[in-house]
């Protein structure tokens, strides 16, 4: 415990409260990590992982998106296995309510959904009669909606060069899986995205411009009340049960629900992708950077 002494009982008032904010602030950043935790390498076997989820279990899904493979981490024995091979390029993943996975499966720009029998469902190829710019990243609402993020990155395996959509946008999968309508733009390239448990509020990071904003759920979906949450985009977010926000790139940087930065979690790594909570407690890190896969003891457990 740090302990500060007193030098003289006229100290002044503004210094004493400066002393027990950086005490407070350093308490808060050593309380999301565990005890003398630091990042452990798990694997470093793939070419570039991207898009963790974490099903009910904790275990961990993600994709390695040059190699075409979603990869399954298992919270009860540490292993590592394919989950899926050929996977559509996929990217960004996530677990629906019904415990579907739902992939961003860049390959024809699409967005599939993934039964446990591997079946595979397409719930989005194209707005407007155009394909998606290529969709990258997703959020599930409490009600079942997909909020989701389509960038264009010009991918090798794609034919064509220039992307149909007149501009990189977010768009909303209605729960009935009918109507696909676009609820935010005006990025320049976003990116991650993610919602509080309550489905109140959205993140959506434009990393194209360095920001990351938050919205307003509204009742049907729509987005209102945008406001600058940091001056920093991301690739991949996630949430703790505290409402924290973790974003990716130079290592994982996280922020209290005000926007303030509280903590920069160093990876060995040129680029950290994405991030998300598994294991079974949810309190594990699970980290996708490069070629490699970490993960950090968290005293916090993931929002979802």
């Amino acid at each position: 415990m740090k302990t500060f002494k007193i030098l003289s009982s006229r100290m002044p008032y503004g210094l004493l409260f400066l002393l027990f904010a950086c005490f407070s602030a350093t308490s808060q950043e050593n309380s999301i990590i565990a005890n003398d935790a630091k990042p452990v390498l798990i694997a470093s076997a793939y070419e570039f992982t991207e898009g963790p989820a974490a099903d009910k279990e904790g275990n961990v899904f993600f994709t390695d998106q040059p190699n075409d493979q979603i990869i399954k981490w298992s919270a009860s024995d540490n292993t590592l296995e394919v989950f899926l091979k050929p996977s559509g390029r996929s990217n960004g993943l996530y677990f629906d309510h019904e415990g579907n996975l739902i992939a961003c499966a860049d390959e024809k720009n699409e967005l599939w959904r993934i039964d446990e029998q591997k079946n595979i469902t397409v719930l989005v190829n194209g707005f407007d009669n155009k394909k998606m710019n290529g969709p990258n990243d997703l959020w599930i609402d409490p009600k079942g909606g997909i909020y989701l993020t389509d960038p264009f990155y010009k991918r090798p395996w794609w034919t064509h060069e220039e992307p149909e959509q007149a501009a990189s946008r977010v768009y909303y999968l209605t729960p009935d899986r009918k109507d696909l309508s676009i609820v935010a733009d005006g990025f320049v390239r976003p990116n991650g995205i993610i919602g509080s448990p309550d489905g109140k509020t959205l993140y959506i990071a434009d990393i194209g411009d360095d920001k990351t904003y938050s919205y307003t759920i509204n009742e049907n979906g729509s987005l209102t009340d945008k406001k600058l949450f940091t001056a920093m985009g991301s690739d991949g977010m996630t949430l703790d049960h505290k409402g924290n926000v973790y974003l990716t790139g130079d290592g994982v940087t996280v922020f209290n629900t005000k926007g303030d930065k509280i903590l920069h979690i160093p990876i060995d790594q040129k680029w950290t992708a994405n991030v998300t909570f598994g294991g079974k407690e949810h309190n594990k890190l699970f980290i996708t950077a490069m070629n490699s896969v970490y993960i950090l003891d968290m005293n916090v457990k993931g929002a979802y």
